[in-house]
């Protein structure tokens, strides 16, 4: 251990992010994640790491500000460290400790052949599973060199649209990817809430836009999250006066502030917002601007030589000006996490600095102490729910709706989060699963998207094959269900499935019969609610004061039986009922 006493006092959760750090390592080397927000000082955690390590110790990022800010706090103890990184003129590579940008080292590798024990990732949402990626490339080689290698990756936003989770389990006890992830588990993380509260942050003041905004519900963001700029531009240039009355209703603001933080939607959009404002004191950087102009930019901002800088996606990270307190969100965004990366420019400390003013003319709708849900917004009106899970009880935050009570009435999560602990084992997922899609071969419950299933691995018929196919049979029926409804004789139950044109199909099932009382409570008494308060009906009269916490299915398929010539001799028997369905057929109510 480096036997120099820190330049500076950690904060208590900073202390608690190393220490974290240095139990998970000493108990094996899987890759990890530490979750801070914006201003919570990633730079001095990362400093006091550095200062305890015993070997060598290599620290990148994707931008020569952050190299240069986290090589500053490492220095402030008073060592020495190399730095690696062509856009600040320096490649030095023998030093204990070296902070390098990732760009210059995966052109460079043959200068890191020795040994390294830690390689921490500043900004590491940015690393991708992609082998020929440059920051795959760096861990490739270090890990030829030391198979033992930790990986440490550290960020605001662990959470990427088009990917998700950037980790697969948390410290907490839940899981946040079925699937590998670079980093497999997230061993601290701070909310921006703690922050606020402690006065670690500036206080964010969000109004509405009381003005004028912008629509984008019309326009539909891609897997990965990021909005056809064609289409942005489209949009945009049919509404001009909503752009200048945007603009004068920032500058009126802004008389009483320090500094203005504008993040536009597309270049062309940022050049217009530009030309709306006092020209002598705006600055419009985007990503075509060259690199010593924007420093040069940046640097009159920092020195508030220039009051408004407007942007179009390049400083919502590794961008640090603690003057900022009017931020304006001109740009539509799918993600929680980028909506507080943006915010999060605003909310560090500064003198003469009370609140940040923080003005949403975008209508994205976050609340910025939402947590990020992990699944794109299935649409405007969803919200983060909180649903427990049956089988574990583990309260799990998925997207869903809201009565005016507050209730939860729908909710979209698929399986329960929850990590089970089991001593003397690996720790494993809670196999609950609130929607599912069940395998026709051996009755186990899979995912509504798998294709075989998980159990047998036998494959599960696709949905949109089966409706295919009975779409081309003249004695088959398909239906969009819009609903159901029930009645009984005795014990025998009637489910009603209505068409959305008012066609109906009728099923019965004999509740006194232990095979169709079993077939019932399979479709719908393990969905009951949601999938969260799963019921076994023993009667009829149970079933019909469910009947409100009853699923309907997406789709029903029935087969045309009996004799057609005779009259009544033939009818529709239900053969399939498709739940949670997810293909390429339009649902009831889906117009």
């Amino acid at each position: 251990m480096n036997p120099t006493a820190p330049a500076f006092t950690l904060r208590d959760y900073q202390q608690d992010a190393v220490d974290a750090t240095l139990k998970h390592f000493r108990a094996g080397n899987d890759p990890a994640v530490i979750v801070l927000p914006t201003g919570a000082g990633k730079s001095l955690v990362i400093a006091e790491l550095a200062r305890l390590a015993r070997r060598r110790i290599l620290v990148i990022t994707h931008v020569r500000e952050l190299v240069e800010q986290n090589h500053a706090k490492y220095a402030a103890l008073g060592l020495e460290a190399g730095i690696f990184s062509a856009g600040l003129g320096r490649k030095e590579f023998s030093h204990q400790v070296t902070f390098a940008s990732v760009q210059s080292i995966s052109r460079n590798l043959e200068h890191f052949a020795a040994a390294f024990s830690l390689l921490i990732i500043d900004e590491c949402h940015r690393v991708s599973e992609d082998e020929d990626s440059q920051y795959q490339q760096v861990i490739t080689h270090l890990r030829d060199h030391n198979p033992g290698l930790k990986v440490l990756g550290l960020t605001a936003t662990p959470y990427r649209l088009g990917y998700g989770w950037i980790y697969r389990t948390h410290y907490r006890g839940f899981v946040r990817s079925e699937e590998p992830r670079v980093f497999d588990k997230c061993i601290f993380e701070l909310p921006l809430s703690h922050m606020i509260r402690h006065g670690y942050l500036t206080p964010p003041e969000v109004i509405d836009a009381a003005i004028a905004h912008y629509d984008f519900s019309s326009l539909t963001p891609s897997e990965s999250g990021h909005y056809p700029e064609r289409e942005l531009n489209s949009l945009l240039a049919r509404h001009p006066r909503v752009t200048r009355a945007i603009c004068e209703q920032i500058e009126e603001l802004a008389a009483q502030r320090q500094g203005v933080m504008i993040f536009a939607a597309t270049v062309k959009h940022a050049h217009e917002i530009g030309g709306y404002l006092p020209a002598a004191d705006t600055a419009v950087i985007t990503g075509a601007t060259p690199g010593e102009a924007r420093e040069q930019l940046i640097q009159r901002f920092k020195a508030r030589q220039l009051k408004y800088l407007v942007n179009v996606a390049v400083l919502t990270t590794g961008f640090d000006a603690p003057h900022v307190d009017l931020i304006a969100i001109l740009r539509p965004t799918a993600s929680v996490s980028l909506y507080q990366q943006i915010v999060g420019r605003g909310l560090r400390l500064s003198d003469g600095k009370d609140n940040c003013l923080v003005i949403d003319y975008a209508g994205n709708g976050f609340n910025l102490h939402h947590p990020e849900v992990g699944t794109p917004k299935p649409d405007s009106n969803s919200e983060p729910v909180q649903v427990f899970c049956p089988g574990c009880g583990f309260a799990n935050i998925f997207w869903g709706k809201t009565d005016s009570n507050g209730q939860v009435v729908e909710h979209y999560g698929r399986r329960c989060q929850g990590l089970l602990e089991m001593e003397g084992e690996k720790s494993e997922q809670c196999d609950y699963r609130f929607r599912f899609k069940e395998c026709p071969h051996c009755g186990a419950e899979n995912d509504i998207a798998a294709r075989y299933c998980q159990s047998c691995r036998e494959a599960i018929i696709d949905p949109d094959d089966l409706l295919k196919r009975a779409l081309q049979l003249k004695d088959a029926l398909v239906i969009r269900c819009a609903g159901i409804s029930l009645s009984a004789s005795g014990e025998c139950l009637t489910v009603t499935y209505h068409e959305e044109q008012g066609e109906e199909l009728r099923e019965r099932f004999h509740l006194d019969r232990p095979a169709q009382r079993a077939l019932f409570n399979k479709l719908f008494g393990r969905r009951c609610n949601n999938g969260e308060s799963p019921r076994q009906f023993k009667t009829a009269t149970e079933a019909l004061a469910a009947e409100a916490l009853l699923p309907a299915p997406d789709f029903v398929i029935a087969k045309q039986t009996g004799k057609k010539g005779r009259q009544g001799g033939g009818y529709w028997q239900v053969r399939e009922r498709l739940f949670d369905y997810q293909g390429a057929y339009r649902k009831a109510n889906a117009l």
